[in-house]
This record gives structure tokens, sequence and C-alpha cells, in this order.
């Protein structure tokens, strides 16, 4: 048997143990801000999905209150509601406007039951009240006849740009001047139908 020379060979090249724990701390902070990333997330989808249930509340206890489906206090109103397997409580109130036979009607929503301390999920605004005016009386005016104000003074901008009076429109001279306003004729249909 013959020998064969001894060849030099390089010894093998791996990774040390510290380059591996490099390597592994890098991957582990990329998770955990991804971890962070995803339960974030989840978060704001929880919040946003209470946050509309509570603006549904809201707006059906507005539509009770207007309908007068529960009789409510002076001032202010609470109560509790189950929905979507939860227990939910609002408050009403009820504030005078300018107008007296109106309220604006202020509804707010709380997760969790009247013992529950926090901020409202969701609030919601509204008014009651009997008519402003007595019914049918927006048909008196007639709508058709145009704009009633008068153009500035020496208003000379062709019809259709801004600051133009309306065509079809009736002028009224200023109060106290002792004209009466005429209407300005209607214009004729230039096309056959």
């Amino acid at each position: 048997m013959t020998r064969r020379p001894p060849r030099n060979i390089p010894p093998s090249r791996g990774f040390t143990l510290i380059e591996v724990l490099v390597a592994l701390m890098i991957v582990a902070m990329g998770l955990a801000a991804l971890m962070l990333a995803v339960s974030g997330t989840a978060r704001t989808s929880g919040y946003l999905r209470d946050k509309t249930l509570a603006q549904w509340m809201a707006l059906n206890r507005l539509t009770e209150v207007r309908l007068n489906l529960n009789q409510f206090g002076q001032n202010t109103d609470t109560g509790e509601i189950n929905f979507a397997n939860r227990t939910w409580h609002y408050d009403t109130r009820y504030f005078d406007t300018s107008i007296a036979t109106m309220k604006r009607v202020v509804v707010r929503v709380y997760a969790g039951d009247a013992k529950t301390k926090g901020n409202p999920l969701a609030e919601s605004t509204g008014f009651l009240g009997s008519a402003v005016a007595t019914p049918g009386s927006s048909n008196s005016a007639d709508w058709t006849l145009g704009s009633t104000l008068a153009p500035p003074p020496g208003n000379t901008a062709p019809p259709g740009t801004p600051g133009a009076a309306p065509i079809g429109s009736t002028p009224v001279p200023p109060s106290g001047s002792g004209l009466t306003p005429t209407p300005l004729p209607t214009p004729a249909p230039t096309g056959t139908p």
C-alpha cells in the first residue's frame, strides 16, 4: 500500500457562538416589534367596535326619546342596556334652547354598568319639541320666482358669473327709496322640443 501525501485542507469555517447569539437577538427584537404592532392593531379594532356599538345605542336612545317610548325626566335620565353580550349605561340630558318649544337632547353612552366611571364612548345630540312653524307654511313661498335680493349698485357682471343678478330675479330697491320693483321678463324658450 502506498500512502498518499497529505493535502493541505483548509479548516472548515462556520458561525461562531457570538455570531449566532447576535443573529438571535436581532430576530427576537424584530419579533417583539411585530407583536407590539399586532397587539396595537387588535386593541384599536376592539376600541372601534365598542365606539360603533355605543354610537348605535346613542342614536337608538335619541329615537326612543323622540318617539317618547320612555318617559323622560326634567333634566336628566339614566339607564342600563344589555347589548352585544355586554352591559352599557347611558346618560340622557335635556337642555333648553332659544326656542321655547324645543329642547336639545344629549345622549352619552358608557361601557359597563352605571357604577363604572370613565369617559363616554359615544355622544349624540338631537332636538325634541313641537313644530317651529305651522304645518304646510313652507309651501306658501313660491320658490320658482328666483332671488328677491337686489344686486349691488353698479352690478354689470354678465349673468352666470359670481356677483351677477340671477336670471329672472326681481331686484329690490333699498328701503325708503319709494320705488316699486318691477319683475324682469321671463326669457322665452330658444329651442323647439
